[in-house]
């Protein structure tokens, strides 16, 4: 009798699974709470008299203070542990989505969303290197893929959320769900250790960890640091400017460039778009442990950069656009489970964390210009056209990847 190698996750162990699990449900959690405003864009934006350039402006706030929490949470994590950082930035960003109900003026709006992205930056951080130091070398891309698949499950629980509450009970009452993610954090306080790798070190080494952080803009780390926050800043505008504008592109009256199916049609629309990004971040995962991180990645982008343009003037036919959804948001987000794992693998134990942190949030500190850019567009070309200058940033980051190196099956040094 022949028997076959056991399937790959039966080589898991149930406490890499946890670490797994709270990293997903963190990012699901982390992106419900994010994209509620972007689902409230088009409400907010008549209830304050703000122009789409100014509407778009606060969502830039909340990506700059998630590029200055993402830092700041990276250091916290080489500091005090993955696990703790991670339950730090969950209560973070669920209490102020929640406060953000409070908003009387765009300033304290503008304020709550800034502290909103303190925790939203903070989360992908903790929980992608405790991931990462967690599993397998092996399956270290199936695990980045299964955990940012969690955003897309945010989105559509967002999406369904707006559906529900926002035409009958208004942005405010949504906005206040964003508190229960906060109770999520006591699973993981109890569940969820510290990843050896991290542990051992701790127990080993004194480290200085203002020293540590400065090591990355040192050799031999410089041109990874460097190289990772181009990418990064390239691919983050491309999605950022694409997606926040993407609900109401979908509600906007066609007159004015949108698609005209209204705030629960938008909804509806969404849905088939980010089950495509679920299957996206998954299939990217396993793709990238097949044939490498660089060539997939690579793939991906191209493919975006190629539909946005074709999807973006397609406004009047609602059929063609709910059939492309699912390859916009497979091809539109999948890519991103390559930071999780080919971040992980360019850089030492000692500095992971602040590494990470630092070079997708820089990335999303200067996409923080996406929204802005493209609603200052909006008001000028019309939404449609506006969502086109994405395209390029897709294809500037599919080059810029070949400034990395190939780090398939590395195994992470300490």
């Amino acid at each position: 009798m022949i028997t076959g190698r056991p399937p790959w996750f039966r080589e898991i162990s149930s406490t890499q699974w946890k670490a797994l699990f709270a990293a997903q449900l963190g990012w699901m959690l982390d992106a419900m709470d994010v994209m509620l405003y972007a689902f409230a864009l088009g409400t907010i934006q008549r209830e304050f008299a703000l122009t789409s350039g100014e509407a778009g402006a606060l969502a830039s706030v909340t990506l700059v203070a998630s590029a200055l929490g993402g830092i700041g949470f990276g250091i916290v994590a080489d500091k005090i542990g993955r696990a703790r950082a991670l339950i730090i930035s969950i209560l973070t960003y669920s209490v102020f989505t929640a406060l953000t109900a409070t908003a009387s003026s765009v300033l304290e709006l503008a304020i709550w969303r800034g502290l909103v992205g303190l925790g939203m930056g903070g989360e992908w951080s903790a929980g992608s290197v405790l991931v990462a130091e967690s599993w397998p070398s092996q399956h270290r891309g199936k695990a980045i893929g299964l955990m940012q698949a969690g955003w897309a499950l945010g989105y559509i629980l967002a999406a369904l959320l707006a559906a529900l509450i926002l035409p009958t009970f208004g942005w405010r009452v949504l906005f206040l769900l964003g508190i229960l993610p906060a109770f999520f954090t006591l699973w993981i306080r109890r569940h969820v250790p510290e990843p050896d790798i991290w542990t051992q070190r701790k127990a080993t080494k004194t480290t200085d960890f203002t020293a540590s952080f400065l090591s990355i803009f040192q050799p031999p780390l410089l041109r990874r640091t460097l190289s990772a926050s181009l990418i990064t800043t390239s691919v983050l505008f491309a999605y950022w400017g694409l997606f926040t504008w993407m609900p109401s592109f979908l509600a906007r009256p066609v007159e004015f460039g949108g698609a005209g199916l209204g705030i629960v049609r938008s909804s509806t629309w969404i849905i088939p778009m980010q089950i495509g990004a679920f299957f996206g971040y998954l299939s990217f995962g396993f793709f990238a442990d097949r044939f490498g991180r660089r060539p997939v990645f690579l793939a991906f982008l191209l493919a975006a950069s190629i539909l946005v343009p074709i999807y973006g003037q397609l406004a009047q036919h609602e059929v063609v656009l709910l059939m492309l959804g699912p390859l916009i948001g497979f091809f539109g987000h999948g890519y991103f489970s390559v930071f999780g794992a080919m971040l992980s693998e360019l850089f030492p134990t000692g500095v992971r964390g602040a590494a990470q942190g630092f070079t997708y949030n820089t990335g999303r500190a200067m996409s923080a210009l996406a929204p802005f850019t493209i609603g200052a567009l909006v008001d000028v070309y019309g939404i449609g056209s506006s969502l086109m200058l994405t395209s390029a940033f897709f294809l500037l980051g599919a080059v810029m990847i070949f400034l990395l190196p190939e780090t398939k099956g590395a195994e992470l040094s300490s």
